[in-house]
């Protein structure tokens, strides 16, 4: 019996690696999200279940949208010296 291709750990893994590679060309946490719900995924494909493509695809958004969040928290500017100006700054 033939395996289809989102069925197999190692093409989860393989894009979480690449994701991880393409975060270091782009700054600002854009594709490390996406890589953890990657990994995350193809920790699930592991498991012994037989889940179809649009749950592993439904898991790996929502494992990238939870992550992305986290890091979003996690690395933060803890300081955040924003300069809010409420009147005309030309009178």
């Amino acid at each position: 019996m033939e395996t289809a291709l989102w069925q197999l750990w190692w093409v989860w893994a393989a894009a979480a690696l690449g994701l991880a590679i393409g975060e270091t060309l782009l700054p600002g946490f854009v594709l490390l999200g996406l890589a953890c719900g990657a990994a995350l995924v193809a920790l699930l494909v592991l498991l012994p279940l037989d889940l179809g493509l649009s749950a592993l695809l439904a898991g790996f958004a929502l494992f990238s949208l939870v992550s992305w969040v986290g890091l979003r928290r996690a690395f933060r500017n803890r300081d955040d010296q924003t300069r809010v100006i409420h009147e005309d700054i030309n009178k």
